[in-house]
C-alpha cells in the first residue's frame, strides 16, 4: 500500500449551517459528500476508496440534533452521537435495544462522535444500527430539494454501502415506535475482535400478549449478507405461540434461510449463517425475558 494512500485526495471543504445551506451546497457541487461524525467517510477518503470533489459539514446544525417523544414515537435526530443513544434515560425506556446497541459499536471514540444519520446512510453491512432500525419497523426521514420523503427502514437499504438516499438529500430524522411494557428486545453480536465490526449481530423485537403468547416477532441480522436482513419467516412462525425455548429454537431452525450469505477472510458465508442461528435463537430468548421482566 502506497503511502499516498494514507491521505484523501484534494477536496473543497464547506461548513453548512442549516439544512437549508447544505441542500444549497449539495445543489451547487455535483459529486459533494456530506461530512457527520466522519468516522465512516475519512477513513474511506483516506484509502481513497472515494474521492469527493467538495466536502460539506453538517456536524454543527442544531435542527438535526435532539431525541424527542412525540404520538408513541421517538424520533432522533440525524446527529445524535451513539454515546447519546447509549446514555439517553429516554431512549434507554422508550427503545432499550437502540441504547444496547449503539453501547457495543466500535470504541468511546467512536460513539462520542459518530451518528445515527451518518451509520445509517454509510450502511456498512458490520454495522450495528440498521438491523435494530429494520427489526423496529423504523421510518427514515429525508429531505432533498424536491422536499421532505418517508421510508421505510425495509426499503431504505438497497446494496452493499448503498441505500434510497438520492444526490442532493439529507438524511434528517429517524423515527422508531416506543416500546410499551408487553415487550421485549435485544441486540447480540459476534464481533470481529480487530475492528468492533459484526459478523453476525441479531436485532430482535417480541410483542407479548396478555395471555403470555407472542402478538408479534422479528428478527433481522447486520453483518450476514450486504444489506441488514429480515428474517421474517422466523417472526411469523413465532406469532401466536408461547414462547418457550424449544420454541424459538426449532422455528429458527426450521424458517431462518439465507441464500447468499458475505464471506471473507476472516469467517465464511455457511459460518455467519449459522452464527445467525445461534445467535438468532439467543436475541428473541433475551427478548422474551426482557418482556416478562
Amino acid at each position: 500500500m502506497g503511502g499516498h494512500k494514507m491521505y484523501p485526495a484534494k477536496f473543497e471543504f464547506h461548513r453548512a449551517h442549516s439544512i437549508q445551506e447544505a441542500l444549497d451546497l449539495l445543489k451547487k457541487h455535483s459529486g459533494a459528500k456530506l461530512l457527520a461524525g466522519g468516522h465512516s467517510l475519512i477513513p474511506m477518503m483516506k484509502l481513497r476508496l472515494t474521492q469527493p470533489p467538495v466536502v460539506v459539514d453538517i456536524g454543527r446544525i442544531s435542527e438535526l440534533g435532539g431525541i424527542s417523544k412525540e404520538n408513541g414515537h421517538l424520533r432522533i435526530g440525524s446527529l445524535t452521537t451513539h454515546a447519546e443513544l447509549a446514555s439517553s434515560e429516554i431512549v434507554q425506556k422508550c427503545c432499550p435495544i437502540l441504547s444496547q446497541a449503539a453501547a457495543q459499536i466500535a470504541d468511546p471514540q467512536v460513539r462520542n462522535k459518530g451518528t445515527i444519520g451518518g451509520n445509517l446512510a454509510h450502511a456498512d453491512p458490520g454495522s450495528d444500527l440498521p438491523a435494530v432500525t429494520l427489526a423496529l419497523h423504523g421510518i427514515i426521514h429525508l429531505t432533498g430539494p424536491n422536499g421532505d420523503r418517508q421510508i421505510q427502514a425495509s426499503d431504505f437499504f438497497v446494496d452493499l454501502l448503498v441505500t434510497e438516499l438520492q444526490a442532493g438529500e439529507v438524511l434528517v430524522a429517524v423515527e422508531l415506535p416506543v416500546l410499551d411494557s408487553q415487550s421485549g428486545s435485544s441486540y447480540l453480536k459476534f464481533e470481529h475482535p480487530a475492528s468492533g465490526y459484526a459478523i453476525c449481530g441479531a436485532a430482535a423485537v417480541v410483542q407479548m400478549g396478555s395471555d403470555g403468547s407472542c402478538q408479534r416477532a422479528s428478527l433481522c441480522f447486520n453483518g450476514v449478507t450486504a444489506v441488514p436482513f429480515n428474517a421474517s419467516l422466523v417472526g411469523t412462525a413465532l406469532s401466536g405461540q408461547n414462547l418457550e425455548d424449544t420454541v424459538i429454537d426449532q422455528a429458527v431452525t426450521n424458517n431462518l434461510e439465507i441464500e447468499d450469505p458475505m464471506g471473507d477472510i476472516f469467517a465464511s458465508g455457511p459460518y455467519r449463517v449459522e452464527l445467525a442461528k445461534v445467535y438468532g435463537r439467543r436475541a428473541l430468548k433475551a427478548a422474551r425475558d426482557n418482556a416478562q421482566s
